[in-house]
């Protein structure tokens, strides 16, 4: 009965041909396992280079932060430039028309000097009933807020003329967005950035 011949264990020259050779070979399966020769021990893993972070500019303590301050603090678009990005709801022949001051306005109201308490209200009521009675143009009149009081220009900016900030935002807000189709600000003639237009859906 013949015995098995025990395995032949590489010596350390053949290790090291080994490693050299599976170094320069070129894997037909990247994920697979490299093949490690009986009697040698894996090499450990190479850990992945580190991806290079943005060069950081030097900063010194007491060097002053470069800042724009023709910029400010308030980094979102202006109301009018909000209202100029608005999509087109309504007829863009008639929404020309109406930006140059040639509609009249059917109806109008005057929140100037009310309480923001006092205007919401106000303005619903005035803008439901237009709509009921098949106005199409109505104009609301904000003000353009106080002129001694500028533009706050703090960490959390507040604009001058509150009432003329929150009336586009009421009018997009249930239940005055369903029946309002467009709003901009209104020509010089009729009151200019304090006053709206307001372009009411057809009645139903």
């Amino acid at each position: 009965m013949s015995s098995k011949r025990p395995p032949r264990r590489l010596s350390e020259d053949d290790i090291a041909i080994w490693r050299n050779v599976a170094r320069s070979a070129t894997p037909m399966h990247p994920r697979a396992k490299a093949v490690t020769p009986e009697g040698a021990k894996p090499e450990p893993a190479q850990p992945e280079p580190l991806p290079r972070s943005p060069a950081i500019p030097e900063f010194r303590v007491g060097e002053a932060a470069r800042y724009d301050h023709s910029k400010g603090h308030n980094l979102t678009p202006t109301l009018s430039a909000r209202l100029a990005a608005e999509p087109l709801r309504m007829d863009h022949k008639t929404f020309n028309r109406m930006k140059r001051g040639k509609l009249r306005p059917e109806r109008k109201i005057d929140l100037h000097g009310m309480t923001l308490a006092r205007a919401h209200p106000a303005l619903s009521r005035f803008i439901i009933s237009a709509q009921a009675d098949g106005c199409r143009l109505v104009l609301v009149v904000t003000g353009k807020g106080s002129t001694q009081r500028p533009d706050d220009d703090g960490p959390i900016p507040t604009p001058r003329g509150i009432l003329r900030t929150q009336v586009p935002q009421w009018l997009r807000m249930a239940p005055l967005g369903a029946l309002v189709l467009q709003v901009s600000q209104a020509h010089a003639s009729h009151g200019g950035s304090g006053a709206y237009y307001v372009y009411l859906s057809r009645r139903r």
